[in-house]
């Protein structure tokens, strides 16, 4: 056992982030898919959200992958993942904001219809076309963004990583950024490190299967309805898919902190 485990599921993109950040630093770490039901309590200690990644190093557990990187940033200075300026690292900030909440909102929605069964029929089919044109405007955003050949400038790092799981994630949709564009030509060559192709094949062997997952829902199973999730689903014309939701107590949202006791 190494002294750096991540709590994960390898399907999480932000589990993700934290796994390619630990790679690239080059730190050992175990990796560990938590069975939340059987130990709620000394899970919800480490991430109030019940919610992974966390990173365990020692006796610190630190939970929400922005908070990670950071830390696995300023313990493992050496190669540093970002840029040398203070602009420069603001606006990777502001693009890893973006991609943790409004590009991954449409991701979710995707499974939350396609693969939990939240929709069907022409409620399902405008929910996927509203995903898919949201995608769409976020890729034509992101191609504005890109500083060839990287994210984060001349050289794969912190920018890259908060990016491709999700861009990887949205392709689980077939979802693509267009043939010929920038975006593309970065998602090959990104796609090409293996860093970044053993996270995404580890990914690919979780992948869900509709009908467990959906016989897991009427089992009791809850999906996370927070933020930018909940607001996806009511842009997105499921409103009363939140409301059955609610109704058969298969979804929620998180508790105060301070009810939380580890």
């Amino acid at each position: 056992m190494t002294e750096v485990t991540v709590l994960e599921h390898p399907l999480s993109p932000y589990a993700q982030k934290v796994k390619l950040a630990l790679m690239f630093k080059g730190v050992a770490f175990d990796v560990l898919q938590p069975a939340i039901g059987a130990d709620l309590a000394q899970f919800l200690s480490a991430s109030p959200r019940g919610e992974v990644p966390v990173l365990r190093h020692g006796a610190l557990a630190l939970y929400d992958s922005a908070v990670i990187g950071a830390y696995i940033e300023e313990r493992w200075p050496m190669p540093s993942l970002l840029p040398d300026t203070p602009e420069r690292r603001a606006r990777l900030r502001l693009l890893e904001d973006a991609m943790d909440t409004h590009f991954e909102g449409n991701t979710w929605g995707l499974g939350e219809v396609l693969i939990f069964g939240r929709a069907e029929g022409e409620q399902a089919a405008a929910m996927v076309a509203y995903a898919r044109a949201q995608i769409a405007g976020w890729y034509g955003w992101l191609e504005a963004q890109l500083a060839a050949p990287w994210f984060s400038g001349d050289a794969y790092g912190w920018g890259d990583i908060c990016v491709v799981p999700f861009v990887n994630g949205a392709a689980r949709f077939d979802i693509l950024p267009s043939p010929g564009s920038r975006l593309a030509a970065w998602l090959e060559l990104v796609n090409a490190r293996g860093d970044v192709a053993q996270v995404t094949r580890a990914a690919q062997a979780a992948e869900l299967q509709p009908e467990l997952m959906q016989a897991a829902l009427r089992n009791g199973f809850k999906r996370e309805y927070r933020d930018h999730r909940l607001e996806w689903m009511v842009r997105a014309g499921g409103l009363d898919v939140v409301a059955g939701g609610l109704a058969d107590d298969n979804i929620r949202f998180n508790e105060p902190f301070s009810t939380v006791r580890g």
